[in-house]
């Protein structure tokens, strides 16, 4: 086979360039694909986001990798929208903020206020030289180009992002003011539905605490109870807690968890406290008794709902107070001596409520000291996907018994700042204290 004669030169130049041209357009196409997937890999991360505070970094640091940035930022416009209520920086270090002491949020001057009055995308590269440029306070680390979009949520301007100096010196462009207000416009979205979850979660968190009691005078006992709501996003509680004199002068203490996280569950927490309540008044008898007629009351007139209760009564005597409680499948309260040791009442729990009503309830009692303290609480604030149950209640006893001394408002406080539970579900706490004997 004959080899076939050359190309002439002309034609074989053209062929070169263009493919040439192709492989350019090819290698382009793949850089834009790239950067497609790394938009909306960016996209995904901010939206699984909820918090709305989360949300606002995500969207700075996001951006800067996208586009290669070594400074970022996010203000938020204040109510008049004249200037910002909040700035977020990313990208300064330790040592220039240091170098910044004392200088305050910026207000939006300069090219930032620029921004928030011409909401159009800004490129410069050239910070110093641009016209609208104010200047940099005392210590803040020079910057030369800048690209700043604004981010709109249902319409209005809520803020803007700016990002400074790319890490490979080349300034801006039209490349990365695309791929940024792609981002701009997810983030409007993200924000909006951080907020909407926020605006829930306080309702829900409101609706959950009108439900609780505020604890009554129970003098001569002293008495503190909380309630934290869980940090999943949007969910209702079954937690509850609750405390009354008895006419017979106990004190009688309750805490509780009706199973799920949803409107019936909070509407089940309420119905089941109030029932108790009024059977605690009715019936002067051991709290196994008063379970008992409770799961038989619910059994009749409710839908049944699965509870978990322990109930107690801290009765008088000749020489020191008594705890008598019954469990319904409930963790077991927590004793805290004077003297600051700690240890669980660990008795045999009996089922939950709305299990087996016809089953017997074991009742326990112990004697209390004066100035014993009583912690009683829900499986929140002990419940970690990390850490076995058992692991949970010694750290719990063990930040117990290091603040035994605080008054019981601080020490609720404490127990609820301080959990081993990983807050995924909601808590209560409650906390009852033995009064001197007269």
């Amino acid at each position: 086979m004959e080899p076939q004669d050359p190309l002439p030169p002309d034609v074989q130049l053209r062929l070169d360039a263009e493919w040439d041209r192709v492989t350019q357009q090819l290698h382009t196409l793949a850089e834009a694909h790239e950067r497609l997937q790394e938009l909306l890999s960016a996209v995904l991360a901010i939206s699984r986001e909820l918090e709305l505070p989360v949300v606002l970094r995500r969207i700075v640091t996001t951006a800067m990798d996208l586009v290669g940035a070594r400074y970022g930022a996010l203000g938020v416009l204040d109510e008049e929208r004249t200037g910002l209520s909040e700035f977020i920086p990313v990208g300064i270090t330790d040592q220039e903020l240091a170098a910044m002491a004392g200088v305050g949020q910026p207000r939006g001057r300069g090219l930032l206020g620029h921004l928030i009055h011409h909401p159009e995308p800004l490129r410069t590269e050239n910070i110093p030289g641009h016209p609208h440029a104010a200047g940099f306070p005392p210590g803040h680390p020079p910057m030369r180009s800048l690209l700043g979009v604004a981010i709109s949520v249902r319409g209005e301007i809520y803020g803007d992002l700016y990002l400074a100096d790319r890490l490979d010196g080349r300034p801006f462009d039209t490349e990365d003011e695309s791929v940024v207000l792609a981002l701009a416009g997810a983030a409007g979205v993200a924000i909006d539905k951080a907020r909407l979850f926020e605006q829930v979660r306080a309702g829900a968190e409101q609706f959950q605490r009108l439900l609780l009691p505020h604890l009554p005078d129970l003098r001569p006992f002293t008495a503190a109870a909380i309630y934290r709501p869980a940090t999943a996003p949007g969910l209702l509680g079954g937690d509850w807690y609750d405390a009354v004199l008895l006419p017979d002068n106990a004190c009688a203490t309750v805490v509780g968890d009706v199973v799920g996280h949803d409107m019936q569950a909070a509407a089940a927490m309420a119905q089941t406290r109030n029932m108790l309540r009024a059977l605690l008044y009715d019936r002067c008898t051991p709290p196994s008794s008063v379970l008992t007629q409770l799961d038989r009351t619910l059994h009749a007139i409710t839908d049944d709902p699965v509870a978990t209760a322990c109930l107690a009564r801290i009765e008088p005597g000749d020489d020191a107070w008594t705890l008598r409680w019954s469990s319904a499948g409930h963790l077991p309260p927590l004793l805290i001596s004077p003297d600051g040791g700690a240890e669980y009442l660990d008795a045999e729990p009996g089922l939950p409520l709305g299990v087996d009503a016809s089953q017997p309830r074991p009742d326990h009692a112990r004697p209390l000291p004066v100035g014993a303290t009583v912690v009683f609480f829900t499986d929140g604030l002990v419940e970690h996907p990390h850490y076995s149950i058992d692991t949970s209640l010694r750290l719990l006893a063990t930040t117990a018994a290091a603040h035994a001394g605080l008054p019981l408002d601080a020490l609720c406080q404490t127990l609820a700042d301080h959990p081993p539970g990983d807050g995924h579900d909601d808590m209560a706490i409650l906390a009852v204290r033995t009064p001197p004997r007269t």
